[in-house]
């Protein structure tokens, strides 16, 4: 090699020694910031345990294990299977052996599924009215959130706040809220659902707009297309998929989300699960438990699905 090669070598090694150097002190700082945030987030945990210690609530109960197998049992014997193995002439007695009244078991059941049936129907329209919604709503505060759409500054920060208030106040305590304006129902479930999702809704969308490729859609704006134009010829075609997928994951979240509404008067699943649990009926609330997650994995392997032809 020549003393020309040489140099050119040197020279390229060099060259290159400050990206290197950028390099590592990136890879640091970013080590450095991880163990920062880790060693928040153990500072944390250590304060909550200590102040539930201090507190004299860092306790399980009274035999806790006890309780549990109790509970564990009770809950064993689903209470549909009486379709099959109740007692036709059940008898209810009083302390001093008194007959109170004799009950047929399997019909009281049969009548019982019938209902459920009911409240399931009822649960899957909460949902998905609430998802409709909540998609409705949050699409527009959404698209006028997101950074790279240059909406006015403060029409932007009014959308993000909007959004960061719906998704702050919980699904049950819009709920109660609303309960309270038109009463009891299905409406409040759906309204509840859709105020709370469109602010999870939102920030999904707008996220999903970020990260979009702006050339296409710049060259759209280039030709003079009004907004309206470019969200429907350039923006909304890139963001179907992402869409739709956000889209099955909220109305599977609200799915679950509805089957509680009934705690507060909105009917379906959350009804009969407040019963149950009021009158220590446990059988049936192992067969609700039951209902709600033979839906949920339903739903579940059905949005797979959509989402695998779709994506």
């Amino acid at each position: 090699m020549n003393t020309g090669e040489q140099v050119a070598d040197k020279s390229a090694v060099a060259s290159d020694a400050p990206l290197i150097d950028r390099a590592t002190m990136r890879w640091y700082g970013a080590r450095r910031f991880s163990a920062l945030l880790m060693l928040l987030y153990a500072c944390l945990i250590a304060a909550c345990v200590i102040s539930l210690i201090q507190a004299g609530d860092f306790s399980l109960g009274r035999k806790p294990w006890q309780n549990l197998m109790t509970t564990a049992g009770e809950l064993s014997r689903p209470s549909f299977v009486d379709l099959w193995f109740g007692n036709p002439q059940l008898e209810y007695k009083s302390d001093d052996g008194t007959v109170l009244r004799v009950e047929d078991q399997r019909a009281s059941e049969a009548k019982f599924i019938g209902g459920l049936a009911g409240a399931i129907w009822t649960t899957l329209k909460i949902a998905t009215l609430g998802s409709l919604l909540a998609a409705i709503l949050g699409a527009p505060l959404g698209f006028l959130s997101a950074k790279n759409m240059h909406a006015p500054w403060a029409v932007a920060w009014i959308a993000r706040r909007v959004l960061d208030v719906c998704r702050s106040i919980h699904t049950l305590v819009f709920g109660l809220l609303i309960v309270g304006i038109i009463g009891l129902g299905p409406m409040a479930g759906i309204l509840a659902i859709a105020l709370h999702s469109m602010g999870t809704w939102g920030k999904l969308y707008a996220e999903s707009i970020e990260t979009l490729d702006m050339r296409p859609i710049e060259a759209v704006r280039a030709t003079g297309a009004s907004p309206i134009q470019v969200f429907l010829f350039s923006v909304w075609p890139a963001l179907l998929p992402n869409f739709i997928s956000n889209h099955l994951y909220i109305w599977e979240y609200n799915i679950r989300d509805s089957t509680v509404l009934g705690l507060i008067g909105a009917g379906g699943l959350g009804l009969l699960v407040s019963e149950a649990v009021s009158l220590f009926q446990w059988g049936r609330l192992a067969t609700l438990l039951i209902a709600i997650v033979l839906m949920v994995v339903a739903f579940d392997a059905l949005s797979r699905r959509i989402r695998a032809a779709v994506l």
